[in-house]
């Protein structure tokens, strides 16, 4: 965990290899540190996400980004989960006041094959 310019504390989501909503919710689980009864379903991470409890120390006083990075190829392989994704990162954001959610454009260890070599 890192802190941007403006003082909230930041996790990075690296959804880099991610294949399916499986995946990605056990990245979130590890990413967030969510606990065990975290229930790896579309409803538990818009509700994980909103809670300030669950939040890193810190976070609830100064706010909480969520990086998420590596996502493009997920994004790719299964549009419509990732559709879902983005309306409870969505959701997720109005609900808790100080969450917010971005979507990284670089670092992920695949080049986009419609940018030039």
């Amino acid at each position: 965990m890192t802190q941007d310019a403006a003082g909230r504390i930041v996790v990075t989501l690296d959804l880099d290899g991610v294949t399916d909503k499986a995946g990605l919710m056990d990245r979130c689980a590890r990413a967030l540190d969510l606990p065990e009864w975290f229930g790896r379903n579309w409803d538990a991470l818009a509700d994980s996400l909103a809670d300030p409890s669950l939040w890193p120390e810190g976070a609830v006083e100064r706010g909480l980004l969520v990086v998420v990075e590596g996502w493009r190829a997920y994004a790719r392989e299964r549009p419509e989960e990732w559709s879902v994704a983005e309306e409870v990162f969505a959701e997720a954001t109005d609900r808790g006041a100080g969450l917010f959610v971005a979507l990284g454009f670089g670092g992920s260890s695949e080049q986009a094959s419609d940018q030039p070599g």
